[in-house]
Protein backbone atom coordinates (compact mmCIF):
# COMPACT_ATOMS: atom_id res chain seq x y z
CA UNK A 1 0.00 0.00 0.00
CA UNK A 2 2.73 2.46 0.99
CA UNK A 3 4.72 1.53 -2.11
CA UNK A 4 1.77 2.31 -4.39
CA UNK A 5 1.23 5.70 -2.76
CA UNK A 6 4.91 6.61 -2.93
CA UNK A 7 5.04 5.54 -6.60
CA UNK A 8 1.98 7.68 -7.34
CA UNK A 9 3.61 10.73 -5.77
CA UNK A 10 6.88 10.02 -7.58
CA UNK A 11 5.02 9.82 -10.92
CA UNK A 12 3.16 13.03 -10.16
CA UNK A 13 6.41 14.77 -9.23
CA UNK A 14 8.04 13.56 -12.46
CA UNK A 15 5.10 14.87 -14.49
CA UNK A 16 5.12 18.26 -12.74
CA UNK A 17 8.89 18.58 -13.16
CA UNK A 18 8.68 17.67 -16.84
CA UNK A 19 6.01 20.33 -17.41
CA UNK A 20 7.86 23.22 -15.85
CA UNK A 21 6.82 25.80 -13.28
CA UNK A 22 3.67 26.86 -15.14
CA UNK A 23 2.25 23.37 -14.58
CA UNK A 24 2.21 24.09 -10.83
CA UNK A 25 0.20 27.23 -11.53
CA UNK A 26 -2.30 25.20 -13.57
CA UNK A 27 -2.50 22.60 -10.79
CA UNK A 28 -3.26 25.31 -8.24
CA UNK A 29 -5.91 26.80 -10.55
CA UNK A 30 -7.48 23.36 -11.09
CA UNK A 31 -7.55 22.69 -7.34
CA UNK A 32 -9.12 26.09 -6.62
CA UNK A 33 -11.69 25.72 -9.43
CA UNK A 34 -12.72 22.22 -8.35
CA UNK A 35 -12.96 23.28 -4.70
CA UNK A 36 -15.50 25.92 -5.78
CA UNK A 37 -17.34 23.44 -8.03
CA UNK A 38 -17.57 20.84 -5.25
CA UNK A 39 -18.82 23.52 -2.86
CA UNK A 40 -21.59 24.48 -5.30
CA UNK A 41 -22.58 20.84 -5.93
CA UNK A 42 -22.65 20.22 -2.19
CA UNK A 43 -24.73 23.35 -1.68
CA UNK A 44 -27.30 22.33 -4.32
CA UNK A 45 -27.54 18.81 -2.90
CA UNK A 46 -27.73 19.65 0.80
CA UNK A 47 -27.91 23.27 1.93
CA UNK A 48 -30.11 24.75 -0.75
CA UNK A 49 -33.36 23.11 0.42
CA UNK A 50 -32.88 24.52 3.92
CA UNK A 51 -32.25 27.98 2.49
CA UNK A 52 -35.32 27.75 0.25
CA UNK A 53 -37.55 26.67 3.13
CA UNK A 54 -36.33 29.68 5.13
CA UNK A 55 -37.18 32.00 2.22
CA UNK A 56 -40.60 30.32 1.87
CA UNK A 57 -41.30 30.76 5.59
CA UNK A 58 -40.45 34.46 5.38
CA UNK A 59 -42.83 34.86 2.44
CA UNK A 60 -45.61 32.87 4.12
CA UNK A 61 -45.31 34.97 7.29
CA UNK A 62 -46.57 38.01 5.36
CA UNK A 63 -50.34 38.24 5.64
CA UNK A 64 -51.10 40.54 2.71
CA UNK A 65 -49.46 39.44 -0.55
CA UNK A 66 -51.09 42.11 -2.71
CA UNK A 67 -49.67 45.32 -1.26
CA UNK A 68 -46.77 47.34 -2.62
CA UNK A 69 -44.74 46.51 0.47
CA UNK A 70 -45.23 42.79 0.02
CA UNK A 71 -44.20 43.01 -3.65
CA UNK A 72 -40.98 44.72 -2.54
CA UNK A 73 -40.38 42.01 0.05
CA UNK A 74 -41.04 39.37 -2.63
CA UNK A 75 -38.43 40.96 -4.90
CA UNK A 76 -35.97 41.16 -2.01
CA UNK A 77 -36.45 37.47 -1.18
CA UNK A 78 -36.09 36.45 -4.83
CA UNK A 79 -32.97 38.57 -5.14
CA UNK A 80 -31.43 37.01 -2.02
CA UNK A 81 -32.17 33.54 -3.34
CA UNK A 82 -30.74 34.29 -6.79
CA UNK A 83 -27.62 35.74 -5.21
CA UNK A 84 -27.12 32.62 -3.10
CA UNK A 85 -27.71 30.35 -6.09
CA UNK A 86 -25.24 32.22 -8.31
CA UNK A 87 -22.55 32.41 -5.64
CA UNK A 88 -19.06 31.61 -7.05
CA UNK A 89 -20.43 30.88 -10.54
CA UNK A 90 -18.61 33.78 -12.19
CA UNK A 91 -15.40 32.84 -10.37
CA UNK A 92 -15.69 29.26 -11.64
CA UNK A 93 -16.24 30.51 -15.19
CA UNK A 94 -13.20 32.78 -14.84
CA UNK A 95 -11.08 29.80 -13.77
CA UNK A 96 -12.34 27.83 -16.79
CA UNK A 97 -11.32 30.71 -19.07
CA UNK A 98 -7.90 31.11 -17.40
CA UNK A 99 -6.88 27.45 -17.64
CA UNK A 100 -6.12 27.40 -21.39
CA UNK A 101 -4.39 30.77 -21.08
CA UNK A 102 -2.09 29.34 -18.42
CA UNK A 103 -1.50 26.39 -20.76
CA UNK A 104 -0.52 28.83 -23.48
CA UNK A 105 1.82 30.54 -21.03
CA UNK A 106 3.44 27.17 -20.41
CA UNK A 107 3.82 26.66 -24.15
CA UNK A 108 5.53 30.02 -24.53
CA UNK A 109 7.90 29.48 -21.60
CA UNK A 110 8.74 25.98 -22.85
CA UNK A 111 9.52 27.26 -26.32
CA UNK A 112 11.68 30.03 -24.86
CA UNK A 113 13.71 27.30 -23.16
CA UNK A 114 14.06 25.52 -26.51
CA UNK A 115 15.36 28.71 -28.12
CA UNK A 116 17.76 29.31 -25.24
CA UNK A 117 19.16 25.80 -25.62
CA UNK A 118 19.55 26.35 -29.34
CA UNK A 119 21.33 29.67 -28.77
CA UNK A 120 23.75 28.33 -26.14
CA UNK A 121 24.64 25.12 -27.96
CA UNK A 122 25.02 26.67 -31.39
CA UNK A 123 21.89 25.15 -32.92
CA UNK A 124 21.12 22.56 -30.29
CA UNK A 125 20.88 18.83 -30.51
CA UNK A 126 17.64 16.97 -31.17
CA UNK A 127 17.40 15.50 -27.68
CA UNK A 128 17.50 18.83 -25.84
CA UNK A 129 15.07 20.38 -28.32
CA UNK A 130 12.65 17.47 -27.84
CA UNK A 131 12.82 17.99 -24.07
CA UNK A 132 11.93 21.63 -24.49
CA UNK A 133 9.04 20.81 -26.81
CA UNK A 134 7.80 18.26 -24.28
CA UNK A 135 8.03 20.91 -21.55
CA UNK A 136 5.99 23.18 -23.83
CA UNK A 137 3.20 20.71 -24.63
CA UNK A 138 2.51 19.36 -21.14
CA UNK A 139 1.15 22.66 -19.76
CA UNK A 140 -0.96 23.10 -22.88
CA UNK A 141 -2.49 19.67 -22.38
CA UNK A 142 -3.02 20.29 -18.66
CA UNK A 143 -4.62 23.69 -19.26
CA UNK A 144 -7.01 22.32 -21.87
CA UNK A 145 -7.92 19.31 -19.71
CA UNK A 146 -8.59 21.56 -16.73
CA UNK A 147 -10.73 23.88 -18.83
CA UNK A 148 -12.68 21.00 -20.39
CA UNK A 149 -13.48 19.45 -17.03
CA UNK A 150 -14.55 22.87 -15.78
CA UNK A 151 -16.80 23.39 -18.82
CA UNK A 152 -18.69 20.17 -18.09
CA UNK A 153 -19.08 21.12 -14.43
CA UNK A 154 -20.21 24.64 -15.39
CA UNK A 155 -22.88 23.23 -17.70
CA UNK A 156 -24.21 21.11 -14.84
CA UNK A 157 -24.12 24.02 -12.38
CA UNK A 158 -25.79 26.43 -14.81
CA UNK A 159 -28.65 23.97 -15.37
CA UNK A 160 -29.04 23.56 -11.60
CA UNK A 161 -28.98 27.35 -11.24
CA UNK A 162 -31.71 27.80 -13.88
CA UNK A 163 -33.83 25.05 -12.35
CA UNK A 164 -33.60 26.61 -8.88
CA UNK A 165 -34.35 30.12 -10.17
CA UNK A 166 -37.57 28.76 -11.68
CA UNK A 167 -38.32 27.02 -8.39
CA UNK A 168 -37.98 30.36 -6.58
CA UNK A 169 -40.63 31.89 -8.83
CA UNK A 170 -42.97 29.03 -7.99
CA UNK A 171 -42.34 29.17 -4.25
CA UNK A 172 -42.73 32.93 -3.93
CA UNK A 173 -45.74 34.01 -5.91
CA UNK A 174 -48.87 36.03 -5.18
Amino acid sequence: MFYAISESFASLNDFMTAGGPVLWLIAFLAFFMWALIIERIWYFNSGHNTFMSTIKQKWDSISDHTSWESSQIKEKLRSEAKEEIAKHMSLIQTCVALAPLFGLLGTVTGMIEVFQVMAFTGGGDARSMAGGVSKATLPTMAGMTTALSGVFATIYLNSAKSREEERIKELIKN
